[in-house]
């Protein structure tokens, strides 16, 4: 079974939300929309961001079984009060149940209002009611990252519930060094998600969360895989200064997951020789521009994987991920 952890909804439906500069979809045909943000143009979006038959055709079309559907990150919020953040994470929640409802390839993450981890947690626990199976969160809730207590209360509720969590980068800084060829993707997300893999183990997060959480960063880790020899070896002499996690980074290893939205053999390699076979799921990033595809290419073509491991990150890690059988 093939199934795509990694992709991202918008719903058409969405309502204006009230206030200055609020993300909202300006609607230009039945095929096209653009997402507007602080009332500038952010991504044009089409109707396989909406709409579940376009996007069962798209898997059918690259071999996909089931996919994980999850919110666009801008959309999360966390800038806002709590109180808007929490109105945001129902409407878009909800709406993604309707994208979702009766096909059961269409497996729903929910967002959650991260800057308040009791509201967070409520709604997490209210959307598991209505069929969410998981939750993707951003990487870092403004300058408080994956380490900060009310992160972590919100990372042991998932542990304690089941809940799977997908991390994905937003909310890059800007400035005119990043601001052209796309550095704020090409770089930037990278190296947000690195330092969100390192704010787990050295802020010490794995030594405090149960084993029982299932987390995965999206994009292959970021850079992490290239630059463990370089965390290690900072732990070891200089662990005056670096983290306060009980063990080596490379303790954790068997901690977290991530996707293959790598887009090279010998990046899948490394990943797969890092973190291990078991660790690393099949993601496409659908439907956005700098997704892979046909999704799943990469891996079906990768020379070096064997038939078990190619089988594992193609479907069956994806299913240990989830809990259970999509």
């Amino acid at each position: 079974m093939v199934i795509d952890v990694h992709t991202h909804y918008v719903p058409r439906g969405w309502p204006d939300l009230g206030w200055p500069g609020a993300p909202r979809l300006r609607v230009e045909s039945e095929r096209e929309a653009m997402i507007v943000v602080a009332d500038r143009d952010f991504r044009r979006i089409q109707d396989d961001c909406w709409d579940a038959e376009c996007r069962i055709h798209a898997m059918d079309a690259d071999g996909v079984d089931a996919q994980v559907v999850s919110p666009t990150p801008v959309f999360f919020c966390y800038d806002r009060p709590a109180a808007q953040a929490v109105h945001v994470a129902k409407i878009f929640n909800d709406l993604a149940l309707e994208i979702c409802a009766d096909n059961e390839r269409l497996i729903p993450f929910c967002q959650v209002p991260l800057q308040d981890p009791d509201l967070a947690c409520e709604e997490l626990d209210r959307c598991r009611r209505q069929g969410h199976r998981g939750v993707e969160i951003g990487n870092h809730v403004g300058d408080l990252d994956l380490d900060h207590e009310g992160v972590v209360q919100f990372l042991q509720h998932c542990a304690e519930t089941g809940t799977p969590v997908f991390v994905h980068p937003w909310d890059m800084p800007d400035g005119p060094r990043v601001g052209r060829w796309m550095a704020r993707w090409l770089v930037g997300m990278p190296a947000e998600t690195h330092l969100s893999i390192l704010a787990m183990i050295l802020g010490g997060v794995f030594d405090r969360v149960p084993r029982t959480l299932r987390i995965c960063f999206a994009h292959g880790g970021g850079s992490f895989a290239f630059w463990l020899g370089r965390l290690e070896n900072a732990w070891h002499r200089r662990h005056d200064v670096v983290g306060t996690s009980q063990h080596p980074p490379s303790h954790y290893l068997d901690r977290f997951m991530v996707d293959s939205v790598v887009f090279d053999e010998r990046a899948l390699r490394l990943l797969v020789d890092t973190l291990g076979e078991d660790r690393v799921l099949l993601g496409s990033d659908f439907p956005y521009p700098l997704g892979e595809s046909p999704v799943g290419r990469l891996v079906r073509e990768a020379g070096f994987l064997s038939g078990t491991a190619r089988a594992k990150i193609l479907g069956g890690n994806a299913r240990a991920f989830l809990g259970a059988s999509p």
